[in-house]
């Protein structure tokens, strides 16, 4: 065993409690896809209520996760990753009880906020434990954990639902909460007083510059451009997730059911993805040729999409472009640690902004391009995803010194 895989051994408890965390978050998340539509009716709204408690969320996060980042900086890892966790646990309980639709707002609003603390912060500590070599794999557990969340979200959703409308936020609550108190116990700080320290000198010694002018230093660096390519593969992946129920209506007549089997099984494809071919991909290709190959994979699962025409087709599919995404995400986060060097929770603060940037933009643009043509989505889901392949093809080659093999 060499030194490398010896560090990702002994950090293996600390990454799987903190994946535990981010799965809990995104089974909170999941949970609401079956749900909502049918919880806002009860207060008399619409779809458009529906859209905006969804665009809502991305939104809190796109402004708080840089903020979230740059604090857990100064104070450390844990009391963000417990902060999050705790306020993501009070907004699922306000959204269980809430008795107007301006309370299920506010609960949209406290989650996004609250939850945009979990992120950054997570993928920061995962840096902090792993080396260079690593952190590809690292990056995997963590993105397995939030896929297996995603996938089994929406069937406790549905069952709990079954019993009553309020039980599936009441349940994500109540393990927020209990992840909580786990993490304030177990947990372990993975940013030293001394390591900040030093890093903040390092910083200011770098910069005295304002935020902004920072931020302008980060977009023109390239961790500038692995930033924009976050928000592209973002807006992919939301195009896909906010049309897929009505595509498959409108071309299938498949109705929750179907869907969900579809989610489930591609979603656990992902999650194997994550969990058991990332690292081992990243380590045999390196970072910059995974996510070259992802792009081209996820373009190529759009287009394939619009051919499917029966329901083995339609999971064929739907798996090639779920597969390139598995592997695209992790890949694209490895680089982007890689990038930070000391300033791990600002740049990742920066990149769950662009991820929440691309989960309001798709489901917007996937909304307007569904009511031209019911394949525009996925066609153009295909063109960014291959706009992507051609800037990212450039800028390796720009810095191909930076590559890691």
């Amino acid at each position: 065993m060499d030194k490398t895989e010896q560090g990702l051994k002994q950090n293996k408890g600390p990454l799987l409690l903190l994946s535990f965390n981010l799965f809990i978050i995104m089974v909170g998340i999941g949970l609401v896809i079956p749900i909502l539509p049918f919880y806002v009716e009860k207060f008399g709204a619409g779809a458009r209520t529906l859209g905006a408690l969804i665009a809502v969320y991305s939104f809190m996060q796109f402004i708080f996760a840089p903020l979230w980042g740059r604090l857990s900086d100064k104070i450390g890892r844990k009391p963000l990753i417990t902060a999050g966790l705790i306020g993501f646990a009070v907004s699922e309980f306000l959204f269980a009880f809430a008795s107007s639709i301006w309370l299920l707002f506010a609960a949209r609003i406290l989650a996004g906020g609250f939850g945009s603390a979990l992120m950054p912060t997570a993928m920061a500590y995962v840096s902090d434990v792993t080396s260079d070599e690593d952190r590809g794999k690292g990056m995997g557990i963590m993105g397995a954990a939030m896929g297996l969340g995603i996938v089994i979200g929406p069937g406790i959703g549905g069952w709990l639902a079954e019993y009553d409308l309020s039980y599936p936020f009441i349940f994500a609550g109540i393990a927020a909460s209990v992840a909580a108190v786990v993490s304030v116990l177990i947990l372990p700080e993975s940013y030293s007083p001394e390591q900040r320290a030093i890093d903040a000198e390092r910083n200011r010694a770098e910069s005295s510059s304002s935020r902004i002018e920072k931020l302008k230093q980060t977009m023109r660096s390239p961790a500038g451009f692995l930033l924009l390519l976050v928000f592209l593969l973002s807006f992919g992946l939301a195009n896909f997730q906010s049309i897929f129920g009505y595509y498959s209506w409108e071309r299938y007549g498949y109705g929750p059911k179907e869907v969900g089997l579809i989610m489930l099984i591609i979603g656990l494809i992902g999650t194997l993805v994550q969990g058991a071919g990332v690292g081992r991909i990243t380590k045999k290709f390196g970072d910059q040729r995974t996510v070259l190959g992802s792009l081209l994979l996820s373009a190529v699962g759009f287009i394939l999409m619009t051919l499917a025409n029966s329901f083995a087709g339609v999971l064929v599919t739907t798996g090639i472009f779920f597969i390139g995404n598995s592997l695209l995400r992790p890949s694209v986060n490895s680089l982007l640690s890689k990038q930070a060097g000391p300033q791990q929770g600002y740049i990742m603060g920066l990149n769950n902004s662009f991820l929440s940037l691309g989960n309001v933009a798709g489901p917007l643009a996937a909304g307007g391009l569904f009511e031209w043509n019911l394949h525009l989505p996925y066609m153009f889901g295909a063109a960014i995803m291959l706009f992507g392949f051609s800037l990212t093809y450039r800028w390796a080659k720009q810095h191909s010194q930076e590559a890691v093999h």
